[in-house]
C-alpha cells in the first residue's frame, strides 16, 4: 500500500525539527527509523522503536533519528521522500522503513538516494528482484508466533468460538490469521474438542490501526466478536484494543480472554485477561544490518528470520511468545509441550524448509487444494497466501 502526497517546505521543516534531534557528532553512526504509528503505541511501532534503541545500546557511537506516525491520518501531507531526505541531511547511513505501507515508496526514495541503505521491514521486493541495489528486506517468521498464539486460544476457549481482529487484507495478514487458525484447530483437538466444530471468525478493520471515518472501529469490532459468542480474541492489528476490552469485561465478571500482538509488554494492560503475546524483538536483526553498513560489508538480501529455537524468548530471538497470567497452569504446560514440538520440527535437518502444521490436507477458502494429504506447504506459498483457509470465516480479499 503506497501513499504519495505533496508537502510545503515549511511544513516539512517544522515536523522534522520536532522529531529529529539536530545534533551531529563527527564519529557517530546515524541511522533513521520511520514508523507507521506512534513510537509508544504498545504495539508494532513501539516494538520497532525499541529495536532502534537496541542498536543504540549495542553499537558504540550510534544515534537514532526517527519519524513517527507517517500515515495519511496523522501526517497527511508528508511523504517518505521528505522524511528520508531530512534523515540523510542528519547524516543517516541506513534508514529502516518499518511497514509494508512504505514498500513501494522505499524503492523510489532509494533510487533517488543511492548512497544510503534502506531496509524495508516485511516487504519482499528484494526477493522479487524489483528493489534497487541499496534496498534490503527483513521480516521475522511470526507464523510460528501465531501458531503458538492460536494454540493458546484453542486450549482455552470454552465456547468453541475464537475471534481474530485483522488489519487490512494482504498476503502477510492472511498467512498470520491462517497460522493462528491452524494452531487453534490443533490445540482444540489436543484438549479433546473436535477441530471441525471450532468456529474461527476473522474481522478486518481496513488498516493497521483505527483511522476514524476510514476504518472500522476496532473497539466496536472486538465487542461484537465477544457479544456473538467468542470468548478469545486474537489481535492482528498494531494497537491494543483487544486486550483493553477483554480486561474491561473480565473486571465485570465475564470469562473472556485476549491475545494482543507485536509488543512484549502488551499483557501488562490487562494481565488476568491475557493468554500471552506473540511479539517481535527487532534489535538483533537491525543491529546486524547497522554493523554491516558501518563496516562496509552490507549487501542486499531478503531475510525471513526464524526464532531462536533454543529459547524463543531469548534476547537473540526475533520472534517470541510470552505466556500470560490468564493462561491456566494446565494449559501453560500443554502449550510448552507444543512449543517444544515446534522447535523439534523446525530444527530437524530431515524436515524440508516449511512450517509445522502447514501440511495437507489443506484447502483455500474457495476449496482450491493448497496441499494434499501428507504434503508440506511450500514456504513461499505461505508467504504469498492468496486466501484464508477453508474452515475460517471472514473475507479473503
Amino acid at each position: 500500500m503506497t501513499r504519495k502526497v505533496s508537502l510545503a517546505v515549511v511544513i516539512v521543516t517544522v515536523m522534522v525539527a520536532l522529531t529529529l534531534v539536530p545534533v551531529f557528532a563527527q564519529d557517530e553512526f546515524v541511522f533513521g527509523m520511520v514508523f507507521v504509528g506512534p513510537e509508544n503505541d504498545r504495539g508494532w511501532s513501539q516494538a520497532q522503536y525499541e529495536g532502534g534503541q537496541y542498536i543504540e545500546q549495542n553499537l558504540p557511537g550510534s544515534r537514532m533519528v526517527f519519524f513517527p506516525s507517517l500515515n495519511t491520518a496523522d501526517n497527511p501531507e508528508t511523504t517518505l521522500m521528505d522524511v528520508a531526505q531530512n534523515m540523510v541531511d542528519e547524516g543517516a547511513k541506513v534508514i529502516f522503513t518499518t511497514s509494508d505501507a512504505f514498500e513501494e515508496d522505499t524503492d523510489a526514495v532509494a533510487e533517488a538516494v543511492p548512497d544510503v541503505v534502506f531496509i524495508n521491514t516485511s516487504g519482499d521486493n528484494v526477493l522479487t528482484g524489483e528493489a534497487p541495489a541499496n534496498v534490503g528486506n527483513v521480516m521475522g517468521q511470526m507464523e510460528w508466533g501465531k501458531l503458538i498464539a492460536g494454540c493458546a486460544a484453542g486450549l482455552t476457549t470454552e465456547t468453541g468460538k475464537i475471534g481474530y481482529l485483522g488489519p487490512l487484507i494482504n498476503g502477510e495478514t492472511r498467512r498470520f490469521a491462517a497460522s493462528a487458525y491452524l494452531g487453534a484447530r490443533y490445540c482444540y483437538g489436543l484438549k479433546g474438542g473436535n477441530p471441525d466444530d471450532l468456529q474461527f471468525t476473522v474481522t478486518w478493520i481496513g488498516f493497521w490501526f483505527n483511522i476514524p471515518g476510514v476504518t472500522l472501529d476496532p473497539t466496536e469490532e472486538v465487542n461484537t466478536l465477544y457479544d456473538t459468542g467468542a470468548d478469545v480474541v486474537l489481535s492482528g492489528i498494531d494497537t491494543a484494543q483487544a486486550i483493553e476490552i477483554a480486561g474491561q469485561r473480565v473486571a465485570n465478571g465475564e470469562r473472556v480472554w485476549a491475545i494482543p500482538y507485536d509488543f512484549v509488554g502488551s499483557c501488562d494492560i490487562a494481565p488476568d485477561a491475557c493468554l500471552g503475546v506473540p511479539f517481535f524483538h527487532w534489535g538483533p536483526a537491525y543491529l546486524a544490518v547497522a554493523q554491516a553498513v558501518q563496516d562496509g560489508s552490507w549487501s542486499p538480501s531478503w531475510d525471513w528470520v526464524s526464532p531462536d529455537w533454543a529459547d524463543i524468548n531469548s534476547d537473540q530471538s526475533i520472534v517470541g511468545f510470552l505466556q500470560g497470567a490468564g493462561l491456566s497452569d494446565e494449559n501453560k504446560a500443554a502449550l510448552n509441550g507444543v512449543i517444544a514440538d515446534l522447535a523439534g520440527y523446525a530444527t530437524n535437518p530431515f524436515v524440508p524448509d516449511s512450517f509445522a502444521l502447514w501440511a495437507g490436507p489443506l484447502n483455500l477458502q474457495d476449496g482450491t487444494e493448497l496441499a494434499a494429504a501428507g504434503q508440506l506447504v511450500d514456504p513461499l506459498d505461505v508467504w504469498y497466501l492468496p486466501q484464508l483457509l477453508q474452515g475460517m470465516v471472514g473475507a479473503s480479499e
